[in-house]
């Protein structure tokens, strides 16, 4: 064993953290392609439903089958529903109206990333902690790609798709507060379980703003092509992608798995160029290029400062 010596005491040396293969890494990039692609999917199914009815049958398949195989997770009833509203009504409810008409996918996938900033923002409220200098790089950064969308919605971009983008993505982050909380769990099984929790409001919310009438006009009506999207969110994004990146989570370091999720809105972009034809002016890969750099900067820069700086 190697081992160090440290004020006259000796000490094990730390292990080194495991490396990712190169089977992890492509499964990690499969994870983010399914993530960052799924944004086409989602406008491509909102030609034929109507997006909270969309949403509801969404986490109705992560439901149904799954949580009759999979154990409820030993976290408070309280937790799951708060979740479950949170992802369901708040992220994903969100969203999908979003995209259905008011905002390019391929920048819905861009702007959802802000919840990593709204989710640092909510944790240090709780624990007092203080804002690095690096960090305020980063928010600067991020701030000043969110500007420049705003000063240029219009035609596909509104300022309300940006809103509710923004609504979305802070949902999202008091869902990574929720899902903080619970601690290290199963959390396919945390996902399948609090889904049961987002099915019923939405529906609700369907019956009402949507209407009864469209809501079973629409159910009826929608092609194979409809069903697979709402397949794909459920088996493909829900519990593919986050059974993946946790089984990933578990086994790696989080400093070498994390990044990886800046190529999810490179593929949403991408993939709403490629399939839908979503024009990438060059004020939205501006915007996104100091985003992308802001999120890269707070999440890399204040590691590389720590091993720039000489240990006391």
């Amino acid at each position: 064993m190697h081992e160090r010596q440290c004020g006259g005491a000796v000490r094990p040396r730390a292990a080194a953290p495991r490396a990712v293969t190169p089977r992890a890494f492509l499964l990690a990039l499969a994870v983010v392609a399914v993530w960052g692609t799924n944004f086409v999917v989602i406008k491509l199914a909102l030609g034929e439903l109507p997006p909270l009815l969309f949403a509801a049958l969404r986490f109705a398949a992560v439901v149904f089958p799954a949580a009759l195989f999979l154990k409820r997770p030993g976290v408070p009833m309280r937790d799951l529903a708060a979740y479950g509203l949170l992802i369901g009504v708040g992220q994903f409810g969100l969203l999908f109206i979003a995209i259905d008409g008011l905002i390019a996918p391929g920048l819905a996938s861009l702007l959802m990333q802000v919840q990593v900033f709204f989710t640092i923002a909510l944790v240090m409220r709780s624990t007092g902690e203080r804002l690095l200098r690096i960090q305020w790089l980063a928010l600067a950064l991020a701030g000043t790609g969110l500007g420049i969308i705003v000063a240029h919605t219009g035609g596909t971009t509104t300022l309300a798709g940006v809103a509710l983008c923004l609504v979305a993505a802070l949902s999202w982050a008091f869902g990574n507060i929720v899902q903080r909380r619970a601690g290290r769990i199963d959390m396919l099984a945390f996902v399948v379980w609090s889904s049961l929790f987002a099915v019923p409001p939405l529906i609700v919310l369907a019956l009402v703003f949507e209407g009864p009438s469209v809501v079973v006009a629409a159910t009826l009506a929608a092609g194979w092509g409809a069903w697979l999207a709402v397949l794909w969110q459920a088996v493909g994004n829900a519990m593919f992608g986050f059974g993946a990146w946790g089984w990933l989570l578990a086994r790696y370091p989080a400093a070498s798995v994390a990044p990886m999720a800046l190529l999810v809105p490179v593929f949403g972009m991408a993939a709403s160029a490629w399939f839908l034809g979503e024009p990438l002016q060059p004020w939205k890969l501006g915007a996104g290029a100091l985003i992308l750099g802001g999120l890269a900067v707070n999440l890399l820069g204040p590691r590389l400062l720590r091993r720039a700086l000489p240990v006391a």
